[in-house]
């Protein structure tokens, strides 16, 4: 048997298909975990910072990504995987530190990935040794957390475990569960992975058909899969100039929307610069927007005659913009109001 610590077999080492054993406790017996503190001792104790797959977006713990069929998570997830295996630049913008990753891609075949991967590496692209792939793997009930946590033990400085799709690895639900506890346990197998482990783990899921103001409500399932992961990541298709628009939030990342493109012939999605808002509104509301940023105030002539729009379309934009509260109307003029409300 190879001692290749990124050999896959590695991962089957409880087939679906067999009776798989009762999976080893993450936690020795011996070691033990403080769970509670004096409100003193609390506020003296200094934690280490959270760590980041991909800074200030994937951090330690459950990252839930969901998004239509077809939209390309399977290609940002892939991308995201080879990034920071390799240590290089994530969405081609965000640099990330390196580190061994396991992508379990249950969907797919290894001729497809094998495509995938070629089309992302580009010519002359080298794939990075530390990336561990795999199709196949258990329920993390029934032997999927032990396997992970086998490759783990095998790859210390590991920094990333993504499985696409969650729903091939949640297992079956405990007999009289309700939906919301059914779901809530099912993310929480791969939360005590990342706890133990302190490894920031990608669990790439969809959304409902029906859209949503709130885009945690989106996402497929009760609130109890949003509500136990550490963060969720809503991959969206978008207007404008933007080809999709990534919603994050979570306990330890703030909550921010990166307008992103895709470029089909790479295979590679990649972050558009400045706010969201810029890339998703239509070219006249953008126009509108970014000036405003610059000039905050500015009343619709002033904005008409530095930009060249036709001064009616500005104000009847500008109108619009204010009741879609993207601008905020005052003495007159407009200010840009801030992404999460107030104004800038």
């Amino acid at each position: 048997m190879t001692t290749d610590p990124y050999d896959p077999p590695h991962l089957y080492s409880v087939a679906p298909s067999q009776s798989a054993p009762e999976p080893r406790p993450l936690q020795p017996a011996q070691q033990r975990i403080r769970t509670a503190w004096t409100a003193d001792e609390l506020m003296a104790t200094e934690f280490p910072e959270p760590k980041w797959a991909v800074p200030g977006i994937i951090s330690e713990g459950v990252n839930l990504l969901a998004g239509p069929p077809k939209v390309g998570k399977s290609w940002l997830s892939l991308g995201l995987a080879l990034a920071v295996a390799a240590g290089d630049r994530a969405m081609d913008s965000v640099p990330v530190d390196g580190g061994p990753v396991l992508y379990l891609a249950l969907e797919d075949t290894p001729r497809r990935l094998q495509t995938r991967m070629r089309k992302i590496l580009g010519a002359g692209g080298h794939a990075p040794r530390g990336l561990t792939l795999a199709t196949s793997c258990p329920p993390l009930p029934q032997g999927g957390n032990e396997a992970i946590a086998q490759w783990i033990d095998r790859n210390p400085d590991a920094r990333m475990v993504v499985i696409d799709v969650f729903a091939k690895m949640r297992g079956t639900s405990a007999p009289g569960a309700s939906a919301y506890d059914a779901d809530y346990a099912a993310v929480g197998h791969a939360k005590r992975i990342a706890d133990h482990y302190g490894i920031a783990m990608v669990l790439v899921h969809h959304v409902r058909k029906a859209g949503s103001d709130d885009f945690l409500t989106e996402v497929s399932g009760t609130n109890g899969l949003a509500g136990a992961a550490d963060a969720t990541l809503v991959l969206k298709r978008s207007r404008g100039q933007a080809d999709g628009v990534l919603h994050v939030t979570g306990r330890d990342v703030d909550e921010a929307e990166y307008a992103l493109r895709f470029y089909a012939e790479a295979g590679a999605w990649q972050l558009l610069e400045g706010p969201a808002t810029d890339h998703t509104l239509n070219d006249t509301r953008a126009t509108i927007l970014r000036y405003v940023r610059a000039h905050p105030g500015a009343k619709p002539k002033q904005i008409a005659d530095d930009t060249g729009l036709a001064s009616d379309l500005v104000r009847q934009t500008c109108a619009r913009m204010a009741n879609d509260v993207q601008l905020i109307r005052k003495d007159g003029g407009y200010t840009a109001a801030r992404e999460n409300g107030g104004q800038e």
